[in-house]
């Protein structure tokens, strides 16, 4: 086995175990940080593949652009918890 076989296989089941994470778990912010995980692992793919550009568009524009409009999304869409404030 090379390395570069082994990093593919390492970086693939970052990327399939990221998505799949996406999908099932509840808590929007986590499955937000999840998505950014796998699109990370994603533009690591295009490095191995010698695509640098590719690696760098899809860092500046999804994980930079998309993931930020994401983040801005939960924290405004989430319900703010309220304490009770006990009177005597």
């Amino acid at each position: 086995m090379t390395s570069e076989l082994i990093a593919f296989a390492l970086f693939a089941a970052v990327t399939l175990g990221s998505a799949i994470a996406v999908v099932l778990l509840q808590d929007p912010w986590h499955s937000a940080l999840m998505l950014g995980v796998a699109l990370l692992s994603v533009a690591v793919h295009y490095i191995m593949l010698a695509a640098e550009f590719v690696a760098m568009m899809q860092i500046l524009v999804y994980v930079g652009g998309v993931l930020v409009l994401i983040t801005f999304a939960v924290m405004l869409t989430q319900p703010e918890e309220r304490e009770e404030v006990v009177q005597t």
